[in-house]
């Protein structure tokens, strides 16, 4: 199985939300995107994506995608050139992301980081003033143990 890059799983993800009318900021994107990770790790045994994860002020982040996306601060991300492909990620796995993804929906970005705030991976993690890491294997435990 493949592993994706953090900024194909972010498209997929900004791609589902306008499909389903769903509002996605940056914030937002950066929560599921570290549920959908965690999902993988717990349901698949491997990682959705190579690129780490860091506790930042505002709950996990993706450095990468951050930076991609955060021209648009707190605003909804549009999907942008639709002439592309679209993002490739197998049937299997848009299932698993689709339901994190519609799960996430309904909540807001300042609920999700709250949500994130209360776990252990991040807390664990998050020292003010770093960009430490937060662990794929603290992730999978931490979840594997609530599901």
């Amino acid at each position: 199985r493949k592993m994706y890059r953090a900024l194909s799983v972010a498209r997929y993800i900004i791609e589902r939300c306008n499909s389903q009318n769903l509002a996605i900021s940056n914030l937002k994107l950066q929560k599921i995107l570290y549920f959908v990770q965690a999902e993988f790790l717990v349901v698949r045994n491997r990682p959705c994506f190579a690129e780490e994860i860091e506790a930042w002020d505002f709950g996990p982040v993706v450095p990468e995608v951050y930076q991609e996306y955060k021209i648009f601060g707190g605003a909804n991300i549009p999907v942008i050139g639709r002439e592309l492909r679209p993002a490739i990620v197998s049937r299997d796995d848009q299932e698993l992301i689709n339901g994190i993804v519609d799960e996430c929906a309904r909540y807001s970005a300042s609920a999700l980081v709250d949500i994130t705030h209360r776990q252990f991976p991040w807390k664990n993690a998050y020292r003010r003033g770093y960009s430490n890491i937060i662990s794929q294997r603290s992730i999978q435990e931490y979840f594997a143990e609530e599901s």
